[in-house]
């Protein structure tokens, strides 16, 4: 992993001063890649590539980026890992071609020297994004992974094309220029992440997974898909596998154990982050059969039992024999972090669990530089709970008339929630885990709505009503408000593992990811979201997928003839903190000031009363509103790091 940046102009005009401008640009994200640094450019051209390495195979020089073909034809700068390399690098080597380095990025430039862009990307197994300009033609492509993976940001400002690894590298530019875009706002209180393409910036994009970006000297940017989460998925679903489970089981452990292999080339020490879930207790599995030295593994832990997997991690490392690294955290840590993480995002980002990610990132990296993850495992194989939940649910109210359910609705949400708590009361203590009109006023809200995409949508929603409280905000329309994927994939379960494939796993948890691990200059891989393991989980057909009340059953045999049931067959707890609690108790200062009445008029950007609402009545017990809080609060941080009238000039409505 590295950190790419660059740009390139749209009109006749060269720009002197080049390098200058690419190495402030370069110098912005430093922290991705602390092992070296690259520029290069064409000033007749109007053209400049930065590059910050982070150097894990091929230590020499020649791995060096900005990186030119053999043929001065094309250069790249290139963010990633390529892990079939010494297949391509094969291929290449019988057609005729001498290599001058050991690096993936030297196969990558004369694959697509050699077979056209398009048809070298569609042959890469890694993770990956990089800018590739090829001299000849005068042609910019940029690229991005099957998934998702690796970051890339562009945009069009004052006729200069802009890109990088994150926007901080694009703010650097001196022609950066740019405004809120209130629309993307609204989205983002929806997910509490902002959907791509969009980006908080308007006119700023993120390049969406699997495409490639080609810009010709004279014509607009143009995007094409060379590989679409959502096409794979739907082609799965409809020819699952007709084989008997043993034999099903045995190849996806051929599979994963190869994915695994591959990502554990390195020329730098490897470890793993180990929760002691299903998820990341396979890939360590994997790791350790085909090591033949104990595996590094870390874990972090909470004082708060309810948050708290260490025990379960401990287990399983003890159990496959790895060497053990845990770190527990309290308030003061997460407390000491939040002034960081707008530096982290350089947008919204409001999934909380940003911070376990970001402390087992950096203490994983004091003792290696590359760290397997078992990230992916619940899109791709159905491991979350509410895809059983919605389902459940879906199957018992469909029968019940619209209109009954609606008038039950208006029923129980006639009640105040204050209401019903004082009504449950007089119930046991051990009846009353949870407000009762909390839970009341959610069942309400789910069971009037009109069909099971609009409970997914309401599942995945953290503000129900985000336009209500974006001031001038209209959500745009993406694919979660399509009614015509349902038609695609018709299985429920299935059209949400789809869903959560390409909207929250590359927009929440990969970003989420790849900044806290670069933050600290870690190499994080993803074996489950190997290609070639997503397709062949897809085509596994709802038995194999959810037996028994749980999700990633066919997963859960493989992991079974390595890890004995009993140290991991325990609900799932997720990865989070005890957010709801410290924003009651030690983060409840810093809360309340970002959540000022008079700061939030002020800005103009959202309405105070929905905000205000909810602290008081999440302050008080009555209600659980953290995860919405939390996505305000890191707005409002954010806003107060980046709209300094350089990285924001104006915020107004549309």
């Amino acid at each position: 992993m590295c950190g790419i940046c660059g740009f390139v102009s749209t009109s006749t005009r060269s720009r002197p001063g080049s390098s200058e401008i690419v190495r402030a640009m370069s110098d912005a994200i430093a922290h991705r890649g602390p092992d070296g640094e690259g520029v290069w450019v064409d000033d007749a051209a109007g053209i400049g590539f930065g590059h910050r390495r982070l150097a894990f195979i091929d230590l020499t020089s020649g791995g060096l980026q900005p990186m030119s073909s053999a043929s001065g034809r094309h250069v790249v700068t290139f963010n990633g890992e390529i892990y079939n390399y010494r297949e391509l690098r094969g291929e290449l080597e019988s057609a005729g071609h001498s290599f001058r380095s050991q690096s993936d990025t030297e196969v990558l430039i004369e694959a697509c020297e050699r077979w056209g862009v398009e048809a070298a990307v569609k042959r890469l197994i890694g993770i990956f994004a990089f800018g590739l300009w090829d001299r000849e033609e005068r042609t910019l492509y940029l690229v991005r992974d099957q998934l998702g993976v690796k970051p890339l940001y562009w945009g069009e400002i004052d006729g200069t094309l802009l890109f990088g690894s994150e926007l901080k590298a694009l703010i650097a530019h001196p022609q950066w220029r740019a405004e809120i875009d209130r629309d993307a706002l609204t989205a983002y209180f929806r997910h509490n992440y902002v959907p791509a393409p969009h980006t908080i910036y308007r006119g700023v994009f993120k390049l969406p997974p699997g495409s490639v970006l080609t810009l010709r000297r004279g014509a607009a940017p143009s995007i094409t898909a060379y590989w679409d989460a959502w096409s794979v998925a739907r082609e799965g679903f409809d020819t699952p596998f007709d084989l008997p489970e043993s034999v099903v089981v045995d190849q996806l452990e051929a599979v994963l154990k190869n994915a695994v292999k591959s990502q554990m080339v390195a020329d730098v020490p490897i470890g793993a982050f180990l929760s002691g879930g299903i998820d990341s207790s396979t890939v360590v599995a994997l790791m350790q059969a085909q090591s033949e030295h104990p595996v590094r593994t870390f874990t972090i832990g909470f004082r708060e039992g309810d948050y708290d997997e260490a025990g379960h991690a401990r287990a399983v490392a003890h159990h496959l024999g790895t060497e053990h690294t845990e770190l527990f955290v309290s308030p003061d840590d997460a407390r000491d972090l939040i002034p960081s993480i707008a530096d982290w995002f350089d947008e919204p980002f409001g999934d909380s669990s940003q911070l376990p990610t970001f402390l087992v990132a950096q203490m994983t990296r004091r003792h290696v530089t590359v760290a397997l993850s078992g990230d992916g495992g619940d899109e791709v194989f159905a491991g979350y709970d509410r895809y059983l939940h919605a389902d459940r649910l879906w199957r018992h109210i469909r029968p019940i008339p619209r209109a009954l359910r609606r008038g039950a609705a208006r029923m129980l949400r006639a009640v105040p929630a204050t209401v019903w708590d004082r009504l449950s009361a007089p119930l046991p203590r051990s009846l009353r885990s949870r407000p009762l009109g909390d839970m009341l006023h959610k069942i309400a809200a789910i069971i009037g709505l009109n069909d099971e995409d609009a409970i997914y949508r309401f599942l995945m929603s953290q503000w129900k009503d985000p336009e209500n409280l974006v001031l001038g905000g209209h959500e745009p329309r993406g694919i979660l408000g399509d009614a015509s994927v349902a038609r695609g994939i018709p299985d429920f379960i299935s059209r949400m593992q789809a869903l959560d494939a390409v909207t929250y796993l590359p927009d929440d948890i990969l970003a989420k990811v790849d900044r806290t691990s670069m933050a600290v200059a870690l190499e994080a891989r993803v074996p489950l979201l190997d290609p070639r393991v997503v397709a062949f989980a897809w085509r596994l057909p709802p038995p194999l997928r959810i037996r028994h009340g749980k999700g990633k059953w066919l997963l859960r045999q493989v992991l079974h003839r390595y890890v004995p049931d009993a140290l991991v067959e325990r609900p799932k707890m997720g990865f989070g903190m005890p957010i709801g609690i410290w924003l009651r108790g030690p983060l409840r200062d810093w809360a309340e000031d970002l959540l000022n009445e008079e700061r939030l008029r002020a800005d103009g950007l959202l309405d105070p009363k929905p905000v205000r609402q909810k602290w008081h009545e999440h302050l008080s017990g009555r209600r659980d509103w953290q995860y919405a809080l939390w996505g305000v609060l890191m707005f409002q941080e954010w806003k107060r790091r980046w709209s300094d009238g350089r990285s924001v000039s104006t915020i107004r409505a549309a």
